[in-house]
């Protein structure tokens, strides 16, 4: 889908919501329905059509905007924000929405200044995640990015495991850059998030930042990391026992790869997000670990590392083909050790797409 096809997605959103145009301010958003791909800018898409789309930029970035966004006509100004609310109100604007979950409050009343002052009756209006709903649903082009990027993290992974550089005697930073490394040299444009590599005890820490501690004979390693590419990110997590595994470690691991995958199983159009995250979840309640399972089930993954939808106890919505999500169930034994099996897949009406191909069987390395 273009960026002309999306933001006319989002214009039946606007009308929709009684909205005359969106200020789009999340940078991500921008880049969405723009293509445009700087550090400053906002877009204006009006309800009605196409001619009153304007991107506004500074002027570092006059030729780059031309580039990537060539549909669009531009407007070159630092204050890129309250410059298109300005143009707003001279196009007859009058209820505009603003993506109120990214502005801050700061910014807020600049705009809400800048309306009064200049706006011509301009009425900013909260609408909060509307692009984000349109994200959520990934086209095949989004699809092959998320593809490309999972398997740069896949590649990386079988070449530290061939290489021998999960071993005794290296440390968790040795191996998160080895990780990083290993994904640029197959095309990464760097890593999804901050690498987590976890050894021994500090693998029941479920977001331990890796640090100078020795990989030691006996440890499970948890190594959650992903590439990114062309925008993209990956997200996977696999653990793994340096030596001969223990009973405690194998039970473990049974436990949380058979909970993902009844996780990977409940994932199919129209499943609640909610009955996902309990399908996963039940499978270690019923181990007796239901404690020690502290976080959501999975998120969805794309332009942004965490976005909707949210597998959770919590979260709200269904599953709709084409999300790019997570499913990553853990059990964390503080002062013992910690077992994540993540995956990214593709819903799908005939059941989802597995984009992260690493085995999950569990490595005794």
């Amino acid at each position: 889908m273009t960026p002309a096809a999306r933001r006319d997605a989002l214009r039946e959103l606007l009308r929709a919501a009684e909205l005359d145009a969106l200020l789009v301010t999340d940078l991500v958003n921008v880049r969405y329905l723009s293509g445009f791909t700087g550090s400053n800018a906002a877009l204006l898409v009006p309800a009605a059509g196409e001619r009153g789309t304007r991107l506004a930029t500074d002027g570092r970035y006059t030729t780059q905007a031309a580039a990537e966004a060539p549909d669009v006509r531009r407007v070159i100004e630092r204050a890129c924000d309250r410059v298109l609310v300005v143009a707003a109100g001279n196009d007859g604007i009058r209820r505009l929405g603003f993506e109120s979950g990214h502005l801050t409050v700061d910014a807020h009343a600049a705009l809400l200044e800048v309306a009064a002052e200049k706006g011509k009756g301009v009425e900013l209006c909260r609408a909060p995640g509307l692009v984000q709903q349109l994200r959520a649903v990934k086209d095949a082009r989004e699809i092959e990015a998320l593809r490309a990027a999972c398997a740069a993290a896949d590649a990386a992974l079988a070449d530290v495991i061939e290489a021998g550089g999960l071993r005794p005697g290296r440390t968790e930073r040795d191996v998160a850059a080895d990780l990083e490394q290993r994904m640029r040299s197959h095309g990464a444009d760097g890593p999804s998030f901050d690498t987590i590599v976890a050894a021994g005890a500090n693998s029941a820490i479920p977001h331990h930042q890796p640090t100078d501690a020795v990989l030691a004979t006996g440890d499970l390693v948890k190594m959650d990391f992903g590439a990114l590419l062309g925008g993209y990110h990956s997200d996977m997590t696999r653990t793994v026992v340096l030596g001969r595994p223990t009973d405690w470690q194998r039970e473990l691991y049974a436990l949380v790869a058979a909970a993902q995958a009844a996780g990977r199983a409940a994932l199919a159009v129209g499943v609640e997000v909610v009955a996902v995250d309990a399908a996963a979840r039940a499978v270690i309640t019923d181990g007796g670990r239901g404690p020690e399972f502290s976080h959501g089930l999975g998120h969805g993954v794309g332009l942004e590392i965490h976005e909707a939808p949210a597998l959770s106890a919590t979260g709200a919505g269904t599953l709709a083909s084409g999300m790019a999500v997570t499913v990553e169930p853990g059990v964390y034994l503080a002062g013992r050790g910690g077992v994540r099996i993540e995956d990214t897949l593709v819903v799908r009406p005939d059941g989802a797409e597995l984009l992260t191909l690493t085995g999950k069987e569990l490595l005794a390395l």
